[in-house]
């Protein structure tokens, strides 16, 4: 199977995720596969349910946050995280998604955010701490337990 996705270094950001060709919005760049050994909430961790956590097995955890990300999140079958193109993403290119889009609470990066856009809120927050604009925009393209947690 050809690889979509390869691992390599950003400037000030350690690694990130790159696309090997050009991805049109909806299309899969990842699918997720749980590692299944229960785990806590931990700054690599995806919380996959109102009260669980997970670990993705490959590159999963190595997709840098943006608070103006070009991918989003669909949970598959299996209730991993497939990471989505939200946007057109040229060849090359890196490939982003806000931490929001799966956590609700992030606890594990204290310090500022790094992602360097216009949109930046200065800091990795969780899905309860976005605006309702961000929310609407990311509409889709977030795991679906956010949204129950919003009503609760």
């Amino acid at each position: 199977m050809k690889e979509l996705i390869e691992q390599r270094d950003t400037p000030g950001r350690g690694h990130g995720i790159f696309a090997l060709r050009s991805f049109e919005r909806g299309d899969t760049l990842y699918v997720g596969v749980l590692d299944n050994t229960p785990i806590k909430n931990h700054s690599h961790a995806s919380q996959i349910g109102k009260s669980s956590f997970g670990f993705h097995k490959g590159l999963g955890s190595k997709f840098n946050h943006s608070c103006d990300p070009n991918c989003g999140i669909s949970i598959n079958a299996s209730g991993g995280h497939d990471i989505v193109a939200l946007q057109n993403i040229q060849a090359g290119h890196e490939a982003t998604y806000d931490y929001a889009m799966r956590n609700y609470r992030i606890e594990y990066f204290p310090g500022p955010c790094s992602c360097g856009t216009a949109n930046c809120r200065s800091a990795i927050t969780g899905w309860k701490d976005l605006p309702q604009s961000r929310k609407d925009a990311y509409s889709g393209f977030v795991a679906p337990y956010l949204i129950e947690m919003d009503r609760d």
